[in-house]
């Protein structure tokens, strides 16, 4: 799919009339005119294997482009395979997958960001087919489809692709990120003990054992707030450049995305970050220092494990009587579950402050005055605040109860927004 010969004989990409009706036929599908979308794809086969390498080229180069251009307006490579599995299906996004692979390849070490090389490791995006040979039939055959349905697929993930809008840049796509002086806690985040602390947090939320839960999550927050005192001390020193903001993205499951993303908030406000939700996509923007971004995504996950169990146990003494009350019984459930984890972390926050002296106050502002620079820079006053209404007085009774049972894995870490 992604072989282009043809330029190799001196065929330019852009006089091929098939990138045409493919773009067409996506448009489209985009529009919902399916039956036209069909009709192109139809055109494409008609011409028989005899058309299937000019072909075979379009597609590499409708899709490229269109990555190219989600990249432009802001989406990173884990947003678009989480838009792409949850919109379309799991089938869809390995070939999303394939085009930001291929889309890579053409980019040298040194363009990618940092995070965003870490998002390709993480999605497993690279060649795993023959690059001497299209694309379009090794992934036909790897994934049982006929060559009709695999430019049908195209169609569809070109067409989705069409549909979404522009995001903040948070992470310069490839080919724009500038090496520059490692500056504040951006160079000093220990990968080592942030992987520490994930193992023990997975064994924490897998264990069927209150005890050992409790004993490998005490084990994990010991780790993490000797880690951030540590760094925001050596952020005190003189010596060290200033500190710079950036920004990451949370996806969140449904149902409940609203209320799962206060809890996301709950946690990033007491980390000295601010957060934007994206409810009808499914995400959450986390805006602040690099190390407190990973404290955020590392609690907000247990936490949301812990608020998820809790919840179904909590929901499932309900009587039969009461079942057409659970949706809002679960809604009131999770805001209430946190607000009070909101209540405990700030309580934790302010014991880490005090414990680790005055001097890291300059920090900590020069923290929160780039914190809201990057905000201002990315959203500016286009977003609206939300207020949560509880419809269920069971469900936040229980919620707050959880809460206060939740182990705050890591949350010593912490330091106060303000």
């Amino acid at each position: 799919m992604f072989h282009t010969p043809g330029d190799a004989h001196g065929e330019d990409s852009r006089l091929n009339p098939a990138i045409t009706v493919i773009e067409t036929a996506a448009a489209y599908h985009a529009r919902g005119n399916e039956p036209a979308a069909i009709d192109a794809v139809t055109s494409l086969t008609a011409a028989g294997p005899a058309a299937e390498p000019r072909v075979d080229r379009a597609i590499a180069e409708a899709l490229s482009t269109a990555v190219s251009g989600l990249w432009k307006r802001g989406w990173l490579p884990a947003d678009v395979e989480q838009m792409v599995r949850r919109n379309r299906s799991d089938l869809l996004a390995r070939l999303a997958v394939d085009a930001i692979a291929e889309h890579s390849a053409g980019f040298s070490e040194a363009a990618f960001h940092p995070r965003w090389r870490r998002q390709l490791d993480t999605l497993g995006a690279e060649r795993w087919w023959d690059p001497s040979r299209p694309h379009v039939a090794q992934w036909s055959a790897r994934h049982g489809q006929s060559r009709r349905e695999t430019l049908w697929a195209v169609i569809e993930l070109i067409a989705l692709f069409m549909t979404m809008g522009a995001l903040p840049i948070i992470i310069p796509p490839p080919g724009h990120h500038r090496q520059a002086p490692r500056r504040g806690s951006e160079a000093t985040v220990d990968s080592k003990i942030m992987g520490k602390v994930r193992a023990l947090l997975a064994k924490a939320e897998s264990t069927p054992y209150a005890q050992e839960a409790e004993a490998l999550s005490a084990k994990a927050q010991e780790l993490m707030a000797r880690h951030s005192i540590e760094r925001v001390l050596a952020d005190a020193s003189p010596l060290r450049p200033q500190t710079v903001a950036s920004a990451s993205r949370i996806w969140l499951d449904a149902p409940y995305i609203g209320a799962k993303s206060l809890l996301v908030a709950e946690v990033a406000a007491a980390n000295r970050c601010r957060t934007v939700s994206y409810e009808k996509l499914g995400f959450v923007t986390v805006l602040g220092d690099e190390v407190d971004l990973d404290t955020v995504e590392i609690l907000s996950t247990s936490l949301m494990v812990q608020a998820t169990r809790a919840m179904l146990a909590a929901g499932a003494t309900m009587t039969k009587s009461r079942r057409s009350r659970i949706r809002s019984f679960r809604h009131s459930f999770l805001i209430a579950y946190a607000s009070r984890i909101g209540e405990r972390l700030r309580e934790v926050s302010e014991h880490s402050k005090a414990s680790a002296g005055r001097e890291i106050e300059p920090v900590l502002a020069q923290r929160r005055r780039a914190v809201d620079e990057l905000f201002e820079t990315l959203f500016g006053r286009r977003v609206v605040s939300r207020s949560f209404s509880v419809g269920n007085a069971a469900g936040y009774g229980a919620g707050r109860t959880a809460a206060n049972q939740a182990v705050l894995n890591g949350s010593r870490r912490a330091l106060p927004p303000r």
